[in-house]
């Protein structure tokens, strides 16, 4: 049997229940915007994902700089937890989305969250993958999430039709927050325990550099 450190697990199952509640929507996105959406046309799908795709890239670098100029794996789960809740939160908010502009919000929002919470995953599962099993590991991750979005995008097209784009949405917002829960499973064993309540504080890590001199 194939055996995994607990802290590539976690991440790899979080992504799984985020991922599988997304799927539940890309399919069927554009058409949540043609129709539910007032003066909405393809081009407001276009704009839509636009904001998504570059704003994420945008942020992606910065954050990524600001990550690696941090001692200690604090800063990364913080950004990782915190971010993927922003995100988790999002399917909630299109259920009110009556504007373009709504949507285009929205999206911004959930570009940020993302930036924020991929920057912070890639950095601890990069930095605990088990030696030796690095194509084996990220191959555990793309293929689980390949499987649970191909299974929940066929759920994700029927639930739509048969009850509305809302009851879809709110699934969507429940397996996001699903995904953060899993996280917190790892929160003693991040290099840099936290203290009461999670917080990230510079000057932890100075003091804590001033006793290893």
């Amino acid at each position: 049997m194939l055996k995994v450190n607990k802290i590539v697990k976690y991440l790899i199952l979080s992504d799984i229940a985020f991922w599988t509640g997304w799927g539940l929507i890309t399919p069927i996105f554009a058409i949540f915007i043609v129709d539910e959406i007032q003066g909405a046309t393809a081009l407001t799908v276009g704009i839509a994902s636009a904001i998504y795709c570059i704003l994420t890239s945008l942020l992606r670098v910065p954050i990524g700089m600001f990550l690696d100029n941090c001692k200690g794996e604090q800063d990364d789960y913080l950004f990782l937890t915190v971010g993927l809740f922003i995100a988790a939160l999002v399917p909630f908010g299109f259920i009110f989305c009556e504007l373009p502009w709504h949507i285009y919000l929205f999206q911004a929002i959930y570009a940020t969250g993302m930036a924020m919470s991929l920057s912070g995953w890639t950095a601890i599962f990069t930095r605990h993958i088990d030696k030796g099993k690095e194509a084996t590991e990220w191959g555990l991750d793309a293929t689980f999430l390949g499987f649970g979005a191909g299974i929940s995008g066929v759920v994700g097209g029927w639930a739509a039709t048969n009850f509305g784009f809302v009851p879809v949405f709110v699934a969507v917002g429940i397996f996001g927050i699903l995904g953060v829960i899993l996280l917190l499973f790892l929160r003693n064993d991040i290099k840099g325990i936290f203290g009461h309540g999670m917080r990230f504080s510079l000057k932890e890590i100075s003091r804590k550099d001033q006793e290893q001199k």
